[in-house]
């Protein structure tokens, strides 16, 4: 099932346990259990410590990794391969005894939690956030024996995904009800089943002393201006709802210069410990919500979060980038991950010999369209301008597949439903202004990007699209308050040009601080 050099680098890892592990086999006798019985026999060669019970767990295939030690149970109904692996390595390391890397305070707040967790997340094995969300869980798992997890793969399971009307991935069930949808992070799954938790941090967040410079957003710009802050020496903190922002939705990065080829999740886990590397205050499963001025040049200024605490910087760095723009139409919201999707990658497997449709054609639609082909039924593409804007080499390979329709001069009116799931959509012909109407089972959204500003109208000036107006140094009309990437007035919306905008936001920062007294200053 392994070729040799993942065997070798599995060998490697598997040093690191600690205690025995039991991999439990349930397995009946089609294709993919044969592929199963030779993962969990290649992984059992591994390690001493590892061994092979057989089990009649009520999913074939899967796989159960069980502690007898710890009493842990962690379990993959279905191969977890691709983007999985990395989740079937760390269970196996964490239920053998491997440290979690999680601060101390996590850890006590996972062993002390009351009662019993069933946790069920179904995944595709193409979804870049699924893998966040299961380790997430795995780990919990593994730290407390009330707590047990079971990744599922959507596509192997179809029928339980069509019986629990689950349209999009990561879905994570509860004992066995919906719990969450799409990427969650270890702390914000801990703040939903611990209520107490949220009070517990916005205590702790109003105690922290002030910063001579705060990041708000954890994206590619705010990595960069919080590197380029920590080295000047500075006090230097970064609040963001997730560390890496948007750049965890991306697939393929190839344009990022001396890197030929990454993933979105990749870049932003060398970002995190490249920004880890420095004595910066990373405060994360936070949004902000208000930024106040200082009353006079050289005070502190304010971020007013979302939990109520409120956080003190001498200057601000404002790098909240953007979100996927929504069609904003009748029925969007209704059925949002019920059919409404705007993750072909992660979840197109789910709509697998379905009709589906995507909106917009750009890049990132006809890229989607091209995608999809290859695992539904038939695409139609509806784009609102006269022409596609796509790239001429993207447009030729679509037109070029037998099950990939284009639309254009198509304006999406209504999404529709039976109350559960999507159905079709409306459209109107703008060439004719004739209504028509579309039978789906999916719709996926790729129409561009909202810059994240809301919590900043008339406080900050903007443009009418709603990204921050910026000087040369990525100052904002607040003093001391600057902006970088995706968020501001920026013309190109690139990774490689928002790290270039946070270092430089950062620098005027740094020289507004050198150059601007402080208000006790001024006044003596």
């Amino acid at each position: 099932m392994l070729d040799a050099n993942i065997k070798a680098q599995l060998n490697t890892y598997l040093q690191n346990l600690k205690r025995p592990v039991e991999l439990v086999a349930s397995l009946s006798g089609d294709e993919k259990s044969r592929e199963m019985s030779g993962l969990i026999d290649d992984i059992v060669e591994q390690s001493s410590l590892v061994t092979r019970v057989e089990g009649n767990n009520s999913r074939k295939p899967s796989m159960g990794i069980r502690s007898p030690d710890s009493g842990s149970r962690i379990e993959f109904a279905g191969l977890p391969m691709g983007h999985e692996f990395t989740s079937l390595v760390l269970a196996l390391l964490h239920s053998g005894g491997h440290d979690a890397k999680l601060s101390d305070d996590l850890v006590t707040q996972i062993k002390g939690l009351p009662g019993q967790y069933h946790f069920e997340t179904y995944v595709s094995l193409s979804c870049q956030n699924c893998p966040d969300v299961v380790q997430a869980l795995n780990k919990m798992a593994a730290i407390n024996p009330n707590i047990t997890h079971v990744m599922i793969d959507g596509a192997l399971y179809q029928e339980e995904v069509d019986s629990r009307k689950v349209m999009a991935v990561p879905s994570v069930f509860l004992n066995g009800e919906s719990f969450a949808q799409g990427r969650i992070s270890l702390e914000e799954i801990l703040n939903k089943i611990d209520t107490n938790a949220g009070e517990r941090q916005a205590e702790a967040i109003n105690e922290k002393e002030a910063f001579d410079l705060l990041v708000v957003g954890g994206g590619p710009a705010g990595a960069s201006a919080a590197v380029y802050a920590a080295r000047k020496g500075i006090r230097t903190g970064v609040v963001a709802d997730r560390f890496g922002g948007q750049v965890l939705d991306t697939v393929g990065i190839e344009n990022f210069i001396s890197v030929k080829a990454t993933e979105g999740p990749r870049l932003v886990s060398s970002l995190e410990e490249h920004v880890r590397d420095y004595d910066v205050d990373i405060i994360t499963n936070q949004t902000a919500s208000k930024v106040i001025a200082a009353e006079q040049t050289g005070d502190l200024i304010e971020v007013e979060l979302e939990s109520g605490a409120r956080l003190k910087s001498r200057s601000l760095v404002l790098a909240t980038g953007a979100r996927w723009r929504e069609m904003n139409v009748p029925g969007e919201q209704e059925y949002r991950g019920a059919g409404v999707a705007y993750c072909p990658h992660c979840d197109g497997p789910l709509f697998k010999g379905k009709k589906v449709a995507v909106i917009g054609g750009g890049n990132s639609g006809i890229e989607a369209a091209i995608d999809l082909a290859g695992i539904v039924e038939h695409v139609t593409v509806l784009e609102f301008d006269s022409k596609l804007r796509a790239d001429e080499v993207l447009q030729r390979k679509a037109r070029s597949m037998g099950n990939i329709d284009i639309i254009t001069e198509a304006l999406t009116t209504e999404v529709l439903g039976d109350g559960e799931r999507v159905t079709g959509l409306n459209y109107t012909d703008r060439s004719t202004g004739e209504n028509k109407s579309i039978e789906l089972a999916g719709i996926f959204v790729q129409i561009g990007l909202v810059p994240n500003t809301e919590f900043l109208k008339g406080d900050v000036e903007l443009t009418p699209r709603g990204e921050i107006i910026t000087s040369a140094q990525g100052e904002t009309s607040i003093p001391g308050v600057f902006a970088a990437g995706d968020v501001t007035d920026s013309p190109y919306k690139q990774i490689i040009i928002a790290m270039g905008s946070g270092a430089t936001a950062s620098l005027g920062a740094f020289d507004y601080l050198i150059r601007t007294p402080v208000a006790a200053e001024l006044a003596a």
